[in-house]
């Protein structure tokens, strides 16, 4: 009896949910070394969930920082704001409340390209997806995840029975980045459905194969869905503490654990014990350096802020084929524009949004993938993390524009 009872604890205790009820996101606007300070003394006394930049180590002068602060703490931080002469407003009155309202579109037992889809529904899909269009599409187990999910990639494109170049995709590193995930989903339908009838779409993938990775952090965000919304890392448990997991942008071998991310375990922006120690981020760049010879163009998808980044982060240096890449992103965001208005701003990683060691796009480029672009997604912080799933369609839309035209460009390249 006292072991099923332990039992039972054991399992409420693992199927325990994080709940935000009275949370709220702040936007601050420092414009002082001063203001500066007081963000950052904030965070060394609370625990501070970072939104915008990612960790207080790279709050600066004239940059707006987005925060989420926990009910316990929420009206003593309004309180010292009042009290500064920062400005500052609430961006979302109550997390729990906004995380219930994102699901704004009927509720489907299916996989639907309009919705959030768990990590169940997904794995249905990639099954399905890939079976019902053999002649396009092929599967490929890259390796499993720490929890043992296996990590599907999807190539896309006409077999000719030769190898052809290829344009790697990946979604979902940080888990909580939902719309980041819609975006692989909606791009691999889209894909198939349009092969045929769309012409750049047809030529694309006539010339070029195009090999997606729907979720990079399957355990990371499979515990988004069930425990903790708001969870960004892996999920390894780290050595002699009782934190987990790594940050995976933090965690490839690009001026690894220097700028912008964080040697303590418990930090959100984790480096990771040493590069590649997430077994996710291994599997990645091993099937990476394994296909360097034909992968031509790497992107991968994160929100929010509106930006399409490339190389570098993790140093403040232009890359040597800066002029190009520029071009190449104005083109891009001109061509999302087009579409809704939405307003992206191009430009190299540490300048444009904040310093970065170990991203998957500065790997990429330094490991010879000259065309490697980082998509920070909608919004620019009315919702965050927390987009409503009837902003999925727009987003998704608009958002193809820019990587065809990154793709027909690199396809045009060859």
């Amino acid at each position: 009896m006292k072991v099923l009872l332990l039992l039972g604890l054991v399992a409420v205790a693992l199927a325990e949910k994080t709940t935000f009820v009275g949370d709220q996101v702040f936007r601050l606007k420092p414009t002082t070394d001063e203001h500066v300070t007081l963000i950052k003394d904030l965070a060394s006394k609370m625990e501070v969930d970072f939104w915008s930049p990612d960790s207080a180590d790279v709050v600066t002068i004239d940059t707006d920082v987005d925060i989420h602060i926990d009910a316990l703490h929420a009206s003593m931080v309004y309180t010292i704001l009042n009290q500064s002469d920062m400005e500052h407003e609430i961006l979302i009155e109550d997390v729990e409340a906004q995380a219930e309202a994102q699901l704004d579109m009927p509720e489907t037992r299916t996989h639907s390209y309009t919705k959030y889809n768990t990590w169940d529904k997904i794995q249905s899909w990639i099954s399905s997806i890939s079976a019902s269009n053999t002649q396009l599409m092929s599967k490929q187990v890259i390796g499993h995840t720490h929890e043992g999910r296996p990590m599907n990639v999807l190539t896309i494109g006409k077999k000719t029975g030769a190898t052809k170049p290829a344009i790697f995709l990946d979604c979902g590193i940080h888990a909580r980045e939902w719309i980041s995930t819609a975006f692989c989903q909606w791009f691999v339908n889209e894909a198939v459905s349009t092969y045929g009838t769309d012409a750049q779409m047809t030529s694309l993938l006539d010339q070029m194969d195009v090999i997606v990775l729907p979720v990079f952090n399957i355990d990371g965000y499979d515990y988004t869905w069930k425990n903790n919304r708001m969870w960004r890392k892996t999920r390894q448990r780290n050595p002699g503490t009782n934190c987990y997991g790594a940050d995976p942008n933090r965690n490839f071998d690009a001026g690894w654990c220097t700028l912008g991310a964080s040697s303590n375990p418990c930090s959100d922006t984790y480096c990771g014990s040493k590069p590649e120690s997430e077994i996710e981020v291994k599997n990645v760049a091993d099937f990476i350096r394994r296909n360097k010879d034909i992968i031509k163009a790497y992107i991968t998808v994160h929100s929010y802020s509106q930006l399409l980044l490339f190389p570098y982060s993790y140093t403040y240096d232009l890359a040597a084929d800066h002029t190009e890449l520029m071009k190449v992103a104005q083109g891009a965001t001109r061509a999302l524009t087009s579409l809704y208005g939405t307003k992206y701003t191009p430009g190299p990683g540490a300048t444009t949004i904040y310093p970065a060691a170990g991203g998957s796009d500065d790997w990429a480029y330094d490991l010879g993938v000259k065309y490697s672009y980082t998509f920070e997604l909608r919004d620019e912080g009315r919702y965050g993390f927390l987009l409503p799933e009837s902003q999925i369609k727009p987003t998704c839309e608009e958002t193809m524009l820019a990587v065809k035209y990154i793709a027909t460009y690199v396809q045009n390249t060859l």
